[in-house]
This record gives structure tokens, sequence and C-alpha cells, in this order.
């Protein structure tokens, strides 16, 4: 399995600048050899990799889905017997990687979910919706007042909080990553705090 240090491979490539293109001027507004010219190679070239750009979509917005789920499920099967609130912020720390090293994916989930298969889009929602209850776990064992309803709102809201991050400018005007995960991550414990009250 490929690491972060590891270079990228040619599938890996194509992805990303998919989802940057997408991200940038929408899915229709693409075309299969732009973004076979951004990683290098014809656009028929990526047919060997994809069956077309609906493939990469799904991919994209499955695989976040999927990545996000993974991690958090890590992070929880690590913490076994540290205390809730430092469960919580390996929670937010994770999401807060993923808000700030893939803006890209975001903006297409907000403008591209729907266009998925039906199928692909009841898979994406099913793991969402799994990795949302990990965290209502972790949130109602920290503040075991807070009604699950309550703390499934709370949840949610704080993914908007953290998603919000390719709405704060270009990546060169935020003020640093490390002060921005910073900023995000007490804004996120801020926001749980205010829903247990």
């Amino acid at each position: 399995m490929a690491t972060r240090t590891d270079a990228p491979t040619r599938r890996e490539q194509i992805l990303k600048e998919a989802a940057r293109l997408f991200a940038e001027r929408g899915f229709h507004g693409v075309g299969v050899d732009e973004i076979g010219a951004a990683v290098g190679i014809s656009g028929p070239g990526l047919y060997r990799h994809f069956a077309g750009k609906d493939a990469m979509l799904a991919e994209l917005l499955v695989g976040i889905s999927g990545s996000l789920l993974t991690g958090a499920e890590r992070r929880l099967a690590e913490a076994d017997g540290v205390p809730p609130e430092e469960v919580l912020d390996s929670l937010i720390e994770g999401h807060i990687d993923f808000a700030l090293d893939d803006r890209p994916l975001i903006t297409l989930h907000d403008r591209e979910l729907d266009r998925l298969r039906d199928s692909d889009r009841k898979l994406v929602r099913r793991l969402q919706r799994r990795y949302v209850e990990l965290w209502v776990g972790v949130v109602r064992a920290l503040y075991p007042d807070l009604a699950e309803p309550t703390a499934r709102s709370a949840v949610h809201s704080v993914f908007g909080l953290l998603n919000s991050t390719p709405h704060l400018g270009r990546p060169g005007a935020l003020p640093g990553r490390a002060v921005t995960a910073g900023l995000l991550h007490r804004m996120a414990r801020g926001a749980f705090e205010a829903a247990a009250r």
C-alpha cells in the first residue's frame, strides 16, 4: 500500500489532476484530453487507467469517503484506553488534514455528487453515515449528557466548519498550514463544547 512519502502512481496522478480540474471548472467543463495533458499523456491514454471521466469522479468521491472512514477507524483502534478528549482531538486532526490537503475534493463533492451513478452515490452516503456515527460515539463518550441527535447535529456542524477550507482563499493566502490547522482545531473543539452546554 502506498504511503504519503511514496511517489504517486500514474493512476494517483491522474486522479489528483482530475480533482483539481473538475473543482476549478466543473465536471462538464473538463475534457479527457485536458486531464491527460496535465499528467503528460494523451487523452486516449487515460483509458488504460479509467473507463472515462465518470469512473474518475466515482473513484474520487467514493475513495475519499472510504479513506476518511478507514482513517477514523484506525485512529479509534490505536486509541484503545485513551481518554475520549484525546480521541476526539485525533479525529479532528485527521479531518483537518483532509480539509487542508484535499480541498479540491471538498469542492468536487459539493458540486458533483449528484452526477454519480445511483449505486456509487448510495455507497458514498453509507460510508459517510458510518464516519459520522464513529464521531458521534466519541463525542458522546466525552460529553455523556449530550443527546444523540444533538451530538449528530454537532458533528455535522463541525464537518461544515472544517470543510469550509475551499472558501478560505487561495492556499498561499492562508496564514500557514500549522496556524490554519490550529485555528480549525480550536473552533471545532469550541463547537462541541458549546453543544454540550
